[in-house]
């Protein structure tokens, strides 16, 4: 059994150096202190710490952080008590200051928001409080910033999440912000109007113009039609004309080729102005040579007479 006080602090030696064994993650940093006094800061990987002499102090996040306020009253310059409620987005930069600069930083956050957004509402009034998000922003900002830098601590950004006035004034904001959005919706069923009332005259406009471009086509297409047809006609009685003057020339031809006498043309002429005769002429020169054919004409039928 002389091994067995050897095993036991082997044992015990074991667990020691196992437990002084530290691996620190991602995005954290261990404060490390030696017999009191800051010693390191141990950052990603493993560590290992001398028993009884050293200890870590503080554990570190270095992930940026959210401070979420709750609703605080603040007073403005015009004497208005609001409640506003502030979002905080932070980041430790410095583990040692952090850990060493100011007792729970946390609280001290808090203390210094709250007072630096009373002192920033203060030299406001409620219509500039409410319109003046970005810049209030954007001030707190740059104040918080300035002073958590010993603490270690940048301020990325600050968002005044709700801002609200008291209830009297609320009323009073609705009630404008109705009549607001009355007069909107006057002003905009006035411009649909009268945008109505110009598409319906734009529309009137190109019915007429389309109207009278139709009547104008149907126009030139009837005096086309009508041009076509006295042409047509025009034709039909030219035609005719030259079909009666080729039968005329034909017979012409035709008694040149029988070789007619005196009498059969002195007939032919007296034909001629048989024809003639049933115009509406008043005066009517008939040839000797005709008058003689008339006169014999006339003898043959008064013996022709006198035999029956």
């Amino acid at each position: 059994m002389e091994w067995l006080p050897v095993l036991v602090i082997a044992v015990l030696a074991l667990i020691v150096i196992v437990r002084n064994i530290y691996v620190v993650q991602q995005s954290r940093a261990y404060v490390v202190e030696r017999l009191g006094a800051f010693s390191n800061v141990w950052t990603v990987g493993i560590h290992f710490k001398v028993p009884f002499v050293e200890r870590v102090a503080k554990k570190v996040s270095l992930k940026e952080q959210v401070l979420d306020y709750p609703p605080q009253p603040v007073i403005t310059k015009d004497n208005v008590t609001m409640q506003i409620d502030t979002v905080v987005y932070f980041q430790i930069t410095d583990p040692k200051l952090y850990a060493y600069g100011v007792e729970h930083p946390m609280m001290a956050m808090e203390t210094l928001t709250a007072t630096t957004l009373r002192n920033i509402i203060g030299d406001l009034e409620l219509d500039q409080t409410l319109t003046s998000r970005d810049v209030i922003n954007t001030r707190m900002r740059a104040i918080l910033d300035e002073a958590t830098d010993p603490w270690g601590i940048k301020v990325n950004r600050v968002e005044l999440k709700n801002i609200l006035p008291p209830q009297d004034i609320q009323n009073s904001m609705e009630k404008q912000m109705k009549a607001e959005r009355d007069r909107r919706q006057a002003i905009l069923q006035a411009e649909g109007a009268k945008h109505s009332q110009i598409l319906v005259a734009e529309g009137e406009k190109e019915a007429a113009i389309l109207k009278a471009d139709a009547e104008k086509q149907a126009a030139i297409l009837r005096a086309e039609a009508e041009k076509e047809s006295a042409i047509l006609r025009a034709d039909g009685e030219a035609q005719a004309i030259r079909a009666v003057q080729q039968a005329l020339a034909d017979s012409l031809a035709l008694l040149n080729e029988k070789a007619p006498n005196d009498q059969v043309l002195k007939l032919k002429a007296l034909e001629a102005m048989q024809k003639v005769a049933d115009g509406k002429a008043t005066k009517i020169i008939i040839p000797s040579e005709i008058q003689g054919l008339a006169g014999l004409a006339s003898g043959i039928t008064e013996a022709v007479k006198d035999v029956q």
